[in-house]
């Protein structure tokens, strides 16, 4: 608990130092008239998103479930991503609009302005990246560090800007750079919004390879075959997985050990912390034949016969099992 509640201190210093750079650029762009500025501090927008919601995550993970939510709160963290990255699509829009006009009309930009706004950004930012580098091991921490760094890379590019404003007078340099980090939150932005319909539409995440699990779960010497195996995302540093394992004829204790087993391998290895594992032995529910994580039970054939009252479940899923 120590250890969360460190990270979770962490997280929220840099949110609010982050929130001060974005007050910073945004004050110093449009005081300068400099997009390029105003830019990057859409692009700081972005390390705000991704600082608050890691920071989300480490606190709703310590808030228990209730009889409504019974995974808990995780997945408000993936429809806030969701609608932030849409967001911030529109403010790529709007940063290449201006840029567009600005190259057939400049504007002129103070380019002492730009560069002592950005170092204190750029100071600012190097602070946080020390803050964050003291908590490596969570997810949520080293992908809110990388988009830290990524900002740094952006600001020093606009000190660059405003350097050679000052020294040359060349105006296009400032839409161009502005250009250039609107594809930066463009990519950051697609990459959100990709991945989070993807844990929405409880698809497989990208860090999981079936195959392997696969190959783990087939380790353990007791377990003879796999089939309906799933692997989904209740967050994006919470995992679940359920499968069905056939062992032969062995005792209960047998059994539990092998779950046990498998639960341990599947956390170690692939970091999922949520298991559902059931067992089968004398009467598996069917061999699958086609990969893992097709489903192969035959739910529809099922529901049609309990609907037209033909016997017990038992009995219809008996019938209705694949020959």
């Amino acid at each position: 608990m120590d250890k969360v509640m460190a990270r979770a201190s962490a997280l929220k210093v840099a949110l609010a130092l982050t929130c001060v750079v974005l007050a910073v650029e945004l004050v110093g762009g449009l005081l300068s008239h400099s997009l390029a500025l105003l830019a990057d501090a859409g692009h700081v927008l972005t390390d705000i998103f991704a600082l608050g919601l890691a920071w989300f995550a480490v606190s709703a993970s310590s808030r228990p479930a209730d009889k409504r939510r019974s995974y808990g709160y995780h997945r408000v963290s993936i429809l806030a991503a969701l609608v932030n990255s849409l967001t911030l699509i529109v403010i790529v829009a709007a940063i290449a609009y201006e840029a567009i006009r600005r190259l057939g009309h400049p504007e002129p930009v103070q380019g002492g302005l730009v560069i002592v706004t950005a170092l204190v950004a750029i100071a600012i930012n190097a602070f946080v990246v020390l803050v964050l580098r003291r908590d490596t091991h969570n997810l949520n921490s080293r992908a809110a560090l990388l988009h830290v760094a990524g900002d740094l890379g952006a600001a020093a590019g606009v000190v660059v800007a405003g350097a050679v404003i000052l020294l040359t007078g060349w105006l296009p340099i400032d839409p161009l750079l502005s250009l250039g980090i609107a594809v930066l939150i463009a990519f950051g932005a697609w990459r959100i919004v990709r991945e989070t319909v993807n844990l929405l539409m409880e698809g497989t995440p990208r860090e999981i390879d079936l195959e392997a699990v696969t190959e783990e779960i087939a380790g353990n010497e007791l377990v003879t075959s796999i089939h309906d195996l799933h692997v989904w995302a209740l967050s994006s540093d919470e995992m679940a997985l359920s499968c069905h394992v056939v062992v032969g004829d062995c005792p209960l204790g047998d059994a539990e050990h092998v779950v046990r087993d498998l639960e341990q391998r599947l956390c170690d290895r692939f970091a999922i912390g949520h298991t559902t594992i059931q067992v089968e032995s004398c009467h598996p529910c069917g061999e699958i034949h086609h990969g893992a994580g097709k489903h192969n039970h035959p739910h529809e054939q099922l529901h049609v016969l309990i609907s037209e009252g033909a016997g017990p479940p038992r009995a219809a899923g008996s019938a209705a099992r694949p020959r």
